[in-house]
């Protein structure tokens, strides 16, 4: 405020002393006493007008490149001094009550225009190439990061989440409690060991119990720590690690995508880049980016390698698993909701982790249990707080803090409608509702 009084006086000074100038001419020239006090009365009321006009302005200069979202002080102060000489000058008081109440309509529209959240324009940033083939095993470590976490250092951030939705399922953190999928702390090494567990039958992969035997026609079992990692993310139904299958499946299939094909379509560049920072945050040195490459080769064929998301940096710590213009069903996919339920309608959607989502049948009934300690009042809003605030209720006998906390800034306001929309008329034992 100061400030904006200090600029207000330096550029209207040249008309204030020309005010106090006429102040001392009404003094003098004007004889008769009542004339003389109205009208020096009236200069001062001009002087005060014409100061905070001097004012709006300065503070309309001050604030308008700038981030301030003061700018509708400026049409406050010229609303005042409007209303201000409509009172003191009656002869045109009409025409400055008529304008001070446009400028009062607009200072209104302005401020809240203003104060609504703003986006900023401008083209959208460059690509910037990533050669995964020649960073360091620090670079690409960093790179790693960033499409697990969504950033560098994010791996300590609780609920953060990038490209590879690897925190949706796994737990990264030594003694964590990992429920849906395996803590992967400490898997360089442990990658080994399972070569030696009897139920992955090393180099007999015909003589496998689980749903996938292969990951490709002729593609065989791992042989190093490194390819059975490969082989984790490209055929996660070769080998499932006791007590992380699909519920009902006598842990044959695994509930785990695979991560080079769609939603998430890692390329080897990528997958390089997370098995490196799988090593190096726990200070082991990561096999070279050819050798890693070269285990996903094993298990991926050339036609399945995702090629298209080569030469695109990975998603940022604000980056949105669904923007509400995709289908349902491939909203279902990226948020990974098939992982864990069952979703009638939505192919793959067969999760036995949390609870089937029929919720035209479900949600009434919750809504009127005496445990229901949330605030929605309908089905649309249960499952709107189901998404965004899972523990508000938690469907027995399934354990709370299971479902992740993060959908309500992972998925836009357009995707969780999609999925409002959806769950609300899906009911038990109808036909599911057609995807649009």
């Amino acid at each position: 405020m100061v400030e904006l009084i200090r600029a207000a006086l330096d550029m209207g000074w040249p008309v204030m002393a020309l005010l106090a100038g006429l102040l001392v001419y009404f003094q003098v020239s004007i004889k008769d006493p009542a004339r003389k006090r109205q009208a020096t009365f009236k200069t001062f009321i001009g002087m005060i007008a014409m100061f905070m006009l001097l004012m709006a302005i300065v503070n309309y200069k001050i604030n308008f490149f700038g981030e301030s979202r003061l700018l509708p002080v400026s049409l406050v102060m010229i609303t005042a001094l409007s209303f201000m000489m409509g009172i003191y000058f009656s002869n045109i008081g009409a025409l400055f009550k008529i304008g001070g109440f446009m400028f009062l309509v607009a200072a209104g529209l302005s401020g809240y225009g203003n104060w609504l959240p703003q986006v900023e324009g401008g083209f959208p940033p460059p690509e910037v190439k990533l050669d995964f083939g020649s960073m360091t095993s620090q670079q690409l470590a960093d790179e790693g990061e960033k499409i697990i976490f969504g950033g560098i250092g994010q791996s300590k951030v609780q609920g953060a989440i990038g490209k590879g939705q690897c925190p949706l399922c796994h737990g990264f953190n030594e003694g964590f409690l990992s429920e849906r999928a395996p803590n992967l702390w400490g898997v360089p090494d442990r990658a080994k060991t399972r070569l030696d567990d009897p139920r992955y039958h090393k180099g007999k992969p015909g003589d496998r119990d689980s749903e996938q035997k292969e990951a490709f026609a002729g593609s065989g079992t791992a042989e190093t720590g490194q390819e059975y990692i490969a082989e984790s993310h490209s055929c996660p139904s070769c080998f499932v690690v006791a007590g992380f299958g699909v519920k009902g499946t006598n842990d044959k299939q695994s509930p785990m995508p695979a991560i080079h094909k769609p939603p998430i379509s890692l390329s080897l560049g990528e997958l390089a880049a997370v098995d490196t920072w799988m090593y190096i945050r726990e200070g082991k040195d990561a096999p070279s980016f050819e050798e890693i490459t070269k285990s996903y080769e094993k298990f991926i064929p050339e036609a399945d390698r995702p090629k298209q998301q080569e030469d695109k940096p990975a998603a940022g710590g604000g980056a949105l698993l669904a923007d509400g213009s995709e289908p349902v069903d491939q909203i279902f996919a990226k948020a990974q909701c098939v992982a864990c339920h069952t979703i009638p309608g939505i192919a793959g959607a067969v999760g036995t982790i949390g609870p089937k989502l029929v919720e035209k049948t479900n949600a009434p009934t919750r809504l009127r249990d005496p445990g229901y300690k949330g605030n929605a009042k309908s089905v649309r809003e249960y499952i709107t707080e189901s998404v965004i605030s899972p523990s508000a209720y938690v469907v027995k006998p399934f354990p709370d803090n299971t479902m992740p906390k993060i959908f309500g800034q992972k998925l836009s306001a357009g995707a969780l409608n999609k999925i409002v929309d959806y769950l609300s008329q899906v009911e038990e034992g109808k036909e599911p509702p057609k995807i649009s």
